[in-house]
């Protein structure tokens, strides 16, 4: 199971929130204790897509686009799945706004797959898009558990609804797609890859549905879902990790942004949610460095390292970051501005070694 919410900020909300927030810190017990024992389980093996020579690269805004297969279910408060079918394709707004937010959400997702990637759906053969709100009692998550997208409502204290952030609906999609394609062990650096290529798309769908270039765009994942009652913006800040709350109860946002402070824990399955803002930061920092529609240029690098074949289900950071400059050099040349941001990024954030930063890989 893939949660936005990393199990330490429940755990803090849980054991230092009581007095603040009494309705938040019950429901992060309950949210944790829920969780668990999902954790621990790691699924079937992924779909690993076929190894495509460097010509063969996805096409770009395909002549007939595909259409989405949305249906959304409500767990109407209960943790069984997948709940009541309440809207399927085509259905006009049920008014449940969880429900049509969930249901835009799905589409705005599809829509930068397909259109931009040449991508249809999670498995790209048109899988349904199948996703639950409503789940739990004021239950503070969201994940992705293999099948479906689920959605519960927050605490109303700490957390508003998962659904009212279209970047948490696309990094929940977008790890169906990870598991689809390169299918990342959800441990240690490469879990951390994971949760960072679900941030990155999850940035690119809200940018791309906004029609925001890189230097317009927040860099915030989960952005309105705090409530008014805490201090911060968003859950994660790619462009600037470790700031994106800073709150009595909360804490102060831990992610790092570099290397030199790479956080070795058995915890979250080894730091997925922590170390992800080293390459969230190298993402941004490409983006930001080649400014204009971030879909455009790394977005397309990412999703043909994705689907390249090359990457191994345990990828370190450094295997990761060498994929990318080999995808940019693939799509727009060795010499090109994207292959020198892409290297730039990782460089900045200690991936990359700085004597290799503008040399063109082999």
């Amino acid at each position: 199971m893939r949660q936005i919410v990393p199990p330490y900020l429940l755990d803090r909300i849980a054991d230092a929130g009581a007095d603040r927030f009494p309705l938040a810190a019950e429901a992060a017990r309950r949210s944790l204790l829920h969780d668990a024992p999902r954790r621990a389980l790691r699924g079937a093996p992924p779909v690993l897509p076929p190894l495509h020579d460097d010509d063969d690269l996805p096409a770009v805004l395909p002549d007939a686009p595909s259409m989405p297969d949305r249906r959304i279910s409500d767990a109407g408060g209960r943790e069984t799945l997948p709940g009541r079918l309440v809207r399927r394709e085509g259905e006009p707004a049920s008014g449940d706004a969880s429900v049509d937010d969930a249901y835009d959400g799905l589409g705005d997702t599809h829509r930068l797959f397909d259109r931009v990637f040449g991508r249809d759906s999670i498995d790209g053969a048109g899988m349904p898009l199948e996703a639950t709100v409503h789940f739990g009692r004021l239950y503070d998550n969201a994940f992705w558990d293999g099948e479906r997208m689920v959605f519960g409502d927050g605490d109303g204290e700490v957390f508003r609804g998962f659904t009212d952030s279209l970047s948490v609906i696309g990094h929940e999609l977008a790890h169906g797609v990870t598991e689809h394609t390169a299918g990342l062990r959800y441990q240690g650096q490469s879990g951390a890859l994971n949760e960072h290529v679900s941030d990155a798309f999850g940035a690119l769908v809200e940018q791309y549905a906004l029609g925001q270039d890189a230097g317009a765009a927040t860099w915030l994942i989960g952005e309105g879902i705090f409530t008014d009652e805490v201090e911060g913006r968003a859950l994660r800040s790619m462009l600037e990790p470790g700031t994106a709350y800073d709150d009595d109860v909360l804490g102060r946002d831990p992610q790092p942004g570099h290397m030199r402070d790479y956080i070795d824990t058995d915890d979250d399955n080894g730091g997925v949610h922590l170390n992800s803002g080293i390459p969230n930061r190298a993402f941004a920092l490409a983006a930001r460095e080649l400014d204009g529609f971030a879909w455009e240029h790394v977005g397309r690098i990412w999703y043909d390292t994705l689907i390249s074949g090359r990457l191994g289900r345990d990828a370190t950071f450094a295997e990761f970051a060498a994929e990318t400059v080999q995808s940019a050099e693939s799509r727009f040349g060795a010499g090109s501005r994207e292959a020198s941001a892409v290297r730039h990024g990782w460089q900045t954030v200690g991936v990359l070694d700085e004597q290799a930063a503008d040399t063109p890989s082999e």
